[in-house]
């Protein structure tokens, strides 16, 4: 007996099984059961470790499962007068150019610990280290940058907040020149 037979014959209907739970039509998985098994003929040999070869039998089946599916399932090109639709704006894209410019307009102080913290990600006693004041001192002016820049921010633009985060947004008007909108 060869080494694929007994490889075989030792996990065939235990592979059928799993199959069979996740296929519908009786008739179709013996004829998945073939293809992995032709599957694991083709390419049994570049199996490295034999500790995970039922690991890698199982990954097989599941790729040739959803073979098979996808077959059943053939796209259909959509007519030309459908149109494609708009791209989904980025909101959060959006407003991260905005910031930018709105930090530069901010006080030097809360600009640069801003800068640190939040731009080059920092932790903040890195950023009190670097701007020669005290652990409590950065997380201050963090604090109130981030508050000066949120009151900026909304008076540029109208935030629309859901549970995601940002769901959506809009300039205020165009006489916002940190560049939003």
């Amino acid at each position: 007996m060869t080494r694929i037979t007994r490889f075989w014959n030792e996990h065939r209907s235990r592979l059928r099984g799993y199959i069979a739970k996740r296929v519908r039509e009786r008739d179709a998985v013996d004829d998945i059961l073939q293809e992995v098994f032709l599957k694991v003929n083709a390419s049994l040999h570049t199996v490295k470790s034999h500790g995970s070869i039922s690991a890698w039998l199982y990954r097989i089946a599941a790729n040739t499962i959803t073979d098979h599916y996808r077959a059943q399932h053939p796209w259909e090109e959509l007519p030309d007068e459908i149109a494609t639709p708009e791209p989904e704006r980025d909101y959060v894209a959006e407003l991260a150019a905005c910031l930018q410019p709105l930090i530069a307009e901010l006080p030097e102080t809360y600009r640069a610990a801003l800068m640190l913290s939040e731009i080059e990600g920092l932790p903040q006693r890195e950023v009190a280290a670097r701007l020669n004041i005290s652990l409590s001192g950065a997380k201050s002016r963090v604090q109130r940058g981030r508050e000066k820049l949120r009151q900026r921010l909304l008076v540029c633009c109208d935030i629309e907040t859901g549970r995601n985060g940002i769901v959506g947004y809009e300039p205020r008007d165009k006489t916002c020149d940190a560049g939003c909108g």
